[in-house]
């Protein structure tokens, strides 16, 4: 018998309790919403934005619907979570050449050295938040 294995508890995979390992992407997640709670300061949310480097290894649609379970309920239920990937790009100090990285191999694309510096790629912001204006203000 297959059993998917939820965040939650399951009882009926061979009379063992199952429960999955959490994914990264809830706790990035609950630390955006309480970035975005803190930031909004009572005034209601319409959108978040984030950037998400390449080397994060966060999946932007597992992000998403992390986001959607993380705050069903609260004040931000229903804003939608905008993802921007940011690539991985390196530069060689050897030759000083930029390479864009899709496998997490640090080798110059032009000369091969692996004596490289990250430029981007690492990036995990919350980069804007969109709030409604307080009706009652001048």
């Amino acid at each position: 018998m297959n059993c998917v294995l939820p965040i939650f508890p399951v009882a009926d995979c061979q009379d063992s309790v199952l429960y999955a390992a959490p994914v990264h992407e809830v706790s990035i997640c609950t630390a955006i919403a309480k970035i975005a709670h803190q930031a909004a300061a009572g005034r209601p949310v319409e959108r978040v934005r984030v950037d998400v480097g390449h080397l994060r290894q966060v999946v932007p649609d597992t992000l998403c619907h992390c986001w959607e379970m993380v705050v069903f309920n609260t004040p931000l239920d229903g804003v939608p979570l905008e993802v921007s990937e940011i690539p991985a790009v390196i530069e060689c100090r050897q030759c000083g050449a930029r390479t864009q990285l899709d496998e997490p191999i640090f080798r110059c694309g032009s000369c091969g050295s692996t004596e490289t510096s990250v430029m981007s790629g690492n990036e995990l912001y919350v980069t804007s938040l969109d709030i409604t204006a307080d009706a009652s203000g001048p």
